[in-house]
């Protein structure tokens, strides 16, 4: 079992959409998180502890990842799907880009 986490900056549409995508795959337990400190659940260093894969949806979120929780992210593997602020939650587009850009890393 592989624990997943997707991260965007305020947890409210690309991250809880790629959550809600593969929450009923099998092998994998899936969770969200925000960069921003006002995100609906905010990013911290015991869910990248416990992620085994952190997948970000912009570079801006890897460089903040890799500023602030350097220590959490050792042997982790890190990400960034290169997926822009432009979708509403559950949006079909991204759904569809989450389903081509996240299995071929799970």
């Amino acid at each position: 079992m592989k624990n997943v986490l997707f991260v965007c900056s305020q947890n409210k549409l690309r991250s809880p959409t790629a959550e809600q995508v593969f929450a009923n795959w099998p092998e994998i337990e899936v969770s969200s998180a925000g960069t921003n400190n006002d995100a609906e659940n905010p990013l911290s260093n015991e869910l990248i502890e416990w992620a085994d894969i952190v997948f970000v949806m912009e570079k801006a979120h890897r460089a903040k990842l890799q500023g602030k929780y350097r220590s959490a992210l050792k042997g982790k593997r890190l990400i960034c799907l290169d997926i822009p602020d432009d979708y509403d939650f559950m949006d079909p587009a991204l759904v569809q880009l989450l389903k081509a850009k996240v299995p071929g890393h799970l």
